[in-house]
């Protein structure tokens, strides 16, 4: 009786394995059904695997995320009350933060904790797959109950009040398309609600950041980490203040996101197109701050080096630029956009609001990329770069001896490497070297290093700016690519180098190895590993070894997009 007992035992658990690996097998098949939609047919079945387990990466990341700020500082009535330092300490000023949401981390496991400008590049590769979901996160930021009531959108738990990139009206405005392009239809509504909230913080950045009214903007810390000169959250030690290329830029660039989003909605509702003069008309002294040298003799620009430099002001004793080429002076290129005639002809009103200004207003129009000629296409042409600057920039960007890397642009010059920049001040020597994997050193408590390795969000915002450019300039404008090689490009053809040479990261050499790998040979060599591909947070600016947090498929999970759009 026994032995029967045991038999009908393992029989019945017989039987629930096999129904467990019928289910288990319908759903891979429905799985792939499903990225079947997704993925390309032109893809290797290399890139569809890294394509797939990136996406897994950036859904294995969502994560329940319970913080309500005002219990944190007045602490839990059933424990003993925190010091009382707690209330003038970090995040103080954001009591009415309630968080209980599901959201998608940079890594949780070893960052398991939102961050805003991470999240918005999140949202890309997840509007390929559960576009809601992505709607969702990026009016989650907006709500009451996360936006400061100042309009300021919170950063991340350790500093809410942190400054970084004003990206979500860009990601809004991408999701948008995704789902459009997927859909056959814009979710209009979606668009009008984050529009509206990200007014707010748009104004919060205008009286917050651009203290003197001069259109150059002093940013702080901008999610960089320690790519510059000086800690730019603390006071400088020179005094004085910072006019940011990178702040001024993402404002730039934030205008032209927001007149984008405001030109799309005007398309059904007319009342947006007073908005939408509005930002064409702040771009256009944003960029003439760039571009020209204003009241205080500030100019961002160095014609000789042709490159985008911050410039340190000192109240009576002039300017003085801090010539380290890094991602901060290719920043300025992200301020681009595109108007089609059809829209500009269906926008009555924006049209002559944007003639006038051509017309009449030459001293902001004369060094900004051209409105009046329409390019290919009959479009029209936004950018802070204008066609000389941008050769200009570009030649530097595209030397292999500067920032283009086999594995994309490096976020410091190789320049550096031979030639530190060094700025002594008060005794002190404040230097920037080219260091493409980990810092060498603990500046500004770096836990990541932005002086020299590969990071996916600044390169795919790199991607998009180029093919932004190619749409106005058309297929005859070419550019040589690499510097010094002799071939020339167009700016499409110049993305998508960029877009290879980052996806070459993850995929197979011919000897089978992967660059993300780096020396580690039981990755590179083991069959339980090596095709398992670890989306780190930033890689190797030489060799493409993955760096800092192994599983931050989070923003580097944009290599999805990379991937389906060459399948394309």
């Amino acid at each position: 009786m026994a032995n029967e007992q045991v038999i009908t035992a393992e029989a019945v658990t017989l039987e629930a394995f096999d129904r467990f690996d019928d289910i288990f097998t319908n759903r891979i098949d429905e799985a792939d059904a499903f990225y079947s939609d997704i993925i390309p047919s032109g893809l290797s079945d290399d890139e569809r695997s890294v394509q797939r387990q990136a996406f897994a990466g950036m859904l294995w990341s969502k994560q329940f995320y319970h913080y309500v700020v005002r219990d944190w500082l007045e602490g839990d009535g059933a424990l003993p009350k925190p010091p009382s330092s707690r209330k003038q300490g970090r995040n103080n000023e954001w009591g009415h933060m309630y968080n209980a949401d599901i959201i998608s981390m940079p890594d949780k496991w070893e960052y398991p904790w939102y961050a805003a400008w991470d999240l918005a590049f999140h949202c890309i590769p997840l509007a390929l797959i559960d576009s809601n979901f992505a709607k969702d996160q990026l009016l989650l930021m907006l709500r009451e109950w996360y936006m400061h009531p100042n309009g300021q959108i919170p950063a991340y738990e350790w500093a809410y009040g942190d400054v970084n990139p004003p990206v979500h009206a860009w990601a809004a405005m991408r999701v948008y398309q995704i789902e459009k392009k997927q859909k056959g239809k814009g979710d209009r509504k979606f668009l009008a609600r984050v529009f509206q909230k990200l007014m707010l913080n748009f104004t919060w950045w205008v009286n917050r950041k651009d203290s003197e009214g001069m259109n150059v903007f002093e940013g702080g810390f901008l999610g960089l980490d320690n790519i510059g000169v000086f800690d730019r959250s603390q006071a400088l030690p020179t005094g004085g203040k910072l006019a940011q290329s990178d702040g001024t830029s993402w404002m730039a660039m934030y205008c032209l996101n927001m007149l984008a989003i405001a030109l799309e909605l005007a398309a059904e509702d007319d009342t947006y197109e007073d908005v939408a003069s509005k930002f064409w008309e702040h771009f256009l002294h944003i960029s003439g701050a760039m571009n020209n040298l204003g009241q205080e003799g500030i100019s961002l620009w160095d014609d000789e080096d042709g490159f985008y430099y911050d410039v340190l002001h000192l109240h009576g004793q002039g300017n003085r630029p801090l010539k380290v080429r890094s991602m901060v002076g290719l920043i300025p290129l992200f301020a681009v956009g595109t108007i089609e005639p059809d829209v500009l002809q269906s926008l009555p009103n924006f049209k002559r609001r944007l003639q006038w200004f051509i017309d009449n207003r030459t001293d902001l129009t004369a060094n900004v990329a051209c409105m009046r000629t329409p390019g290919d296409g009959e479009r029209r042409l936004l950018a802070v770069a204008y066609r000389e600057r941008l050769e200009k920039v570009l030649k530097v960007m595209l030397d292999e001896s500067e920032f283009l890397s086999p594995y994309g642009i490096r976020a410091v010059s190789r320049y550096h490497k031979d030639n530190p920049y060094i700025l002594q001040v008060n005794g002190n020597e404040h230097r920037v070297d080219y260091e493409p994997g980990e810092s060498s050193s603990g500046l500004f408590g770096g836990n990541s290093n932005w002086r020299g390795p590969i990071w996916f969000p600044v390169n795919y915002l790199l991607i998009e700016s180029l093919q932004k450019f190619h749409y106005y300039l058309g297929d005859q404008y070419r550019v040589e690519c690499p510097t010094g090689s002799g071939r020339q490009a167009t700016l499409w053809q110049v993305a998508s180098e960029i877009s290879r040479r980052l996806t070459h990261i993850f995929l197979q050499n011919a000897d089978g190895t992967r660059p993300v790998f780096g020396g580690t040979k039981t990755f590179q060599d083991d069959p339980h590993w090596r095709d398992h591909v670890l989306f780190y947070e930033y890689f190797h600016g030489d060799n493409g070894a993955g760096i800092g947090a192994s599983h931050q498929t989070g923003w580097t999970g944009l290599v999805a997009k990379l991937i389906q759009q060459s399948g394309e």
